[in-house]
């Protein structure tokens, strides 16, 4: 049987050269680090505005295959144009603005930020027709029509007076822009909406609340829990979402679709923190805090975010094996080797 040859002409499952802007960061990191595992070479390109150029996993995966890993530091729309698209087999466009605190406090950054620079990417994506991986986000259902959330749900967003769903529309345009660019230029696009994607190496500085949870419960501080605590989520472990990715990047019948990536098992924010204290045995207690005294000013919420998998479903067989009480401990113990204090008064595992 013949192997099926991508776009740029390199036979799917051998071994490419990666380009993912963002590669420092969180999920960037973990993406990274599996390609590398894999045999392939990878071209990071990062602001370091949010990644970390320290991720214990990279230094890991680095220190024995240097010559296959690059770090390119700066702007995505300043670095991006000079590359070649001809040393690339495939691009997954990560960079953006990410986390709640972030979007509500820097607007202006949020959308220029993911306008701007996804335009950048897919222009330079498009002049060979090289393979990308869009990263959305299920802010895009805005408020939510029905749960759970199917990707061609109609969306329905908040008034333009609350900050935090300029971050939901200037995803949405991403995807708008990636679509486009498929239908009219055949560009091998894949979109995929990622839902509370969590586990080791992630921080809680821009509003992440698991990461938060678990420095409070290491800490025996009290776990602050936003509003009235019944919002629920679902969470995924980074582990199990990083390995959808390549597959969806390298299935033809993938390019042009939206997908949800993420697990459909939902838990409310309070439970969440009663979950992290016992699974870390933890003194701590939980304390509520109303919204306006969490957020500045500008923030909107949604009472349930719930994915429809059925798409990835069908498309990969996606199925996350890691529990989210394993990720709770995974994150604690990646915590404590980076932040020492972090093991202090509240107990552990």
């Amino acid at each position: 049987m013949q192997p099926h040859i991508t776009p740029v002409g390199r036979p799917v499952g051998s071994a490419q050269r990666v380009l993912i802007t963002g590669g420092a960061g969180f999920i960037g990191s973990h993406l990274s680090e599996l390609l590398l595992d894999a045999g392939h070479t990878v071209t990071v390109v990062d602001n370091f505005s949010t990644g970390r150029r320290a991720n214990p996993g990279i230094v890991r995966s680095v220190a024995a295959r240097s010559e296959r890993y690059h770090v390119i530091e700066g702007e995505v729309s300043d670095i991006v144009p000079s590359l070649s698209t001809s040393d690339y087999d495939c691009i997954y466009h990560l960079a953006a603005a990410v986390g709640v605190r972030l979007v509500v406090e820097q607007p202006i950054h949020t959308i220029e930020t993911n306008i701007h620079e996804t335009s950048v990417v897919l222009r330079f994506a498009a002049e060979r027709r090289t393979p990308i991986l869009i990263a959305s986000t299920s802010e895009v259902y805005g408020k939510g029509v029905r749960v759970p959330m199917r990707e061609d749900d109609d969306v329905v967003y908040g008034s333009t007076s609350f900050s935090r769903w300029c971050y939901a529309c200037s995803k949405a345009i991403d995807e708008y822009l990636a679509l486009a660019y498929h239908r009219e230029q055949g560009l091998p696009a894949v979109i995929v909406r990622f839902f509370n994607t969590v586990g080791p190496r992630q921080i809680g500085d821009y509003g992440m609340v698991l990461p938060r949870f678990v420095r409070a419960a290491l800490e025996g501080q009290d776990l602050e829990v936003h509003g009235d605590g019944r919002q629920s989520r679902c969470f995924c472990d980074v582990r199990d979402v990083v390995q959808a990715l390549p597959r969806l990047l390298a299935s033809p019948q993938c390019a042009g679709r939206v997908f949800n990536l993420g697990r459909d098992e939902s838990i409310s924010m309070h439970a969440l923190a009663r979950l992290v204290v016992a699974t870390l045995g933890s003194s701590s207690g939980i304390r509520m805090v109303p919204y306006e005294q969490a957020f500045a000013a500008g923030f909107d919420d949604l009472a349930v975010r719930q994915p429809d998998l059925s798409r990835i479903r069908e498309a990969i067989a996606f199925q996350p094996a890691i529990s989210l009480e394993r990720t709770i401990l995974d994150l604690a113990e990646e915590l404590r080797a980076r932040e020492p204090a972090a093991a202090g008064a509240g107990g552990g595992a």
